[in-house]
């Protein structure tokens, strides 16, 4: 039809005049750029590395401890009733201690175990959040680049229609009203248009803020890209591989079980413990020059062996007001954990609902785009013979171009709403951006 041959030389005026890189970019390509770019993932690497060693830390307080010390000394004295005494002692000492019952120690290492994993969930949630944010930013630039190219052809063919009118107007065909309502028609395009560029410039700054990256031509999803879902897995089996898999679950479960531990920790600290101890210790004299008859003796060598009972019986009450204060933390942890819980579940029923939504949608937009460009084309016609007014005219053009909005988007919020859903139940991966990464143009 005339009005498609148009619209696609509007578009390709459009890409023409758009500054491009030698290739366009894909999805997958800026992903890799932000993992090296963006800093909430790495803090959450040092954290998770952070972690690991506070687990060293805590196994540390339970391994044998070994301390060796040197000391070298040269005494010189002078007395009426003991003479002169000058020699020079240097002393070896090794401690060898050991923790045989200390339950706080080992709850505590227990607690640092759970608190690494959580580290590490909380790591992989970033990544997660970063392809998820990545492709959001992505897919809005398309968005706001498909909704300019709309709101630049519309303001191309309500002008000719404004021009067309003044015309009609100039040779006595139509009032002046019909003049002012497309002249005001047109200015609201030109208003939709300038609002449409502002918003590519923030979207595109946006990305910039992920990637580091200024991008001007981004791949375009292909037209064929295929809009289903996979049917043989139903809402309930969506929700239960988010209960064993959703990230901010195993979070929200690895902080409540730390908590735990560290509950059994603080309750253990008025148990007894009991720790070896081990000493060896050798004295050597050198240069003995004494009337005493003890320290003529060049070497001296003691070792010992200790077993040591802790009975802790009153420290104040910070005992108990400890063990309180994590029993109340353990209790929060765990309404957070059932408020995690239960929002992954609307979250997977919620972006389910939108695949299969998207899906029936989709097909109709696109059928009513045709609708609506045989109905301007009639609408036209009938303006032209006299049957129908401008202002039909201009409702019939702006029901085309939103039509085409609503098609893109549609097809934009299908592909977010499966890669949310992954997120929702914790299976996203880089291997999902390399699949969809193939349906975009170069």
């Amino acid at each position: 039809m005339k009005h498609s041959k148009i619209l696609i030389i509007s578009i390709l005026l459009s890409l023409i005049f758009t500054p491009v890189n030698a290739e366009s970019t894909k999805l997958l390509n800026l992903y890799k750029q932000a993992e090296n770019y963006d800093t909430e993932i790495f803090a959450a690497q040092s954290a998770y590395l952070a972690e690991r060693e506070n687990e060293s830390i805590a196994l540390a307080s339970a391994l044998p401890k070994l301390n060796a010390s040197v000391s070298s000394s040269r005494t010189n004295s002078n007395s009426d009733l003991q003479g002169n005494d000058t020699y020079k002692s240097t002393s070896y000492s090794v401690s060898l201690s050991q923790s045989l019952i200390n339950l706080p120690t080992w709850y505590t290492l227990s607690s640092s175990e759970q608190n690494s994993l959580r580290a590490e969930a909380v790591y992989l949630a970033a990544q997660q959040n970063l392809i998820l944010n990545v492709s959001s930013a992505y897919f809005n630039v398309l968005r706001e680049e498909e909704n300019l190219r709309s709101d630049q052809s519309q303001e191309a063919a309500v002008k000719r229609q404004y021009e067309q009118a003044k015309e009609q107007f100039d040779v006595g065909l139509i009032a002046v009203t019909d003049v002012h309502k497309a002249q005001a028609s047109y200015d609201a395009s030109q208003t939709n248009r300038i609002r449409s560029e502002g918003n590519l410039t923030i979207a595109k700054v946006s990305l910039y803020r992920l990637t580091g990256t200024t991008i001007n031509n981004l791949g375009a999803l292909k037209a064929d890209f295929p809009i289903t879902m996979d049917t043989s897995q139903g809402v309930e089996q969506w929700t239960e591989t988010a209960s064993a898999h959703n990230l901010d679950i195993k979070i929200a479960r690895f902080a409540l079980k730390s908590l735990e531990k560290d509950l059994k920790s603080k309750r253990a600290t008025h148990l007894p413990t009991l720790d070896l101890t081990a000493n060896y210790s050798f004295n050597e004299l050198s240069n003995a020059k004494t009337s005493i008859p003890d320290l003529t003796r060049p070497e001296d060598e003691q070792s010992s062996i200790s077993i040591s009972l802790n009975v802790p019986i009153y420290s104040g009450g910070a005992v108990q007001a400890g063990a309180r204060q994590t029993r109340h933390l353990v209790e929060q942890a765990r309404h957070q954990l059932i408020s995690t819980q239960r929002q992954a579940e609307v979250d997977v029923k919620t972006e389910y609902i939108n695949i299969k939504t998207n899906i029936q949608t989709i097909e109709a937009l696109k059928q009513n785009i045709v609708s609506h460009e045989s109905a301007l084309e009639a609408t036209r016609e009938g303006y032209n013979v006299g049957t129908r007014n401008i202002v039909e005219v201009l409702n019939a053009e702006r029901n085309y171009f939103t039509a085409l909005k609503d098609y893109a988007n549609a097809r934009f919020d299908f592909v977010e709403s499966t890669l949310r859903i992954k997120r929702a139940v914790g299976t996203l991966n880089v291997k999902d951006l390399e699949e969809l990464n193939a349906w975009f143009a170069s």
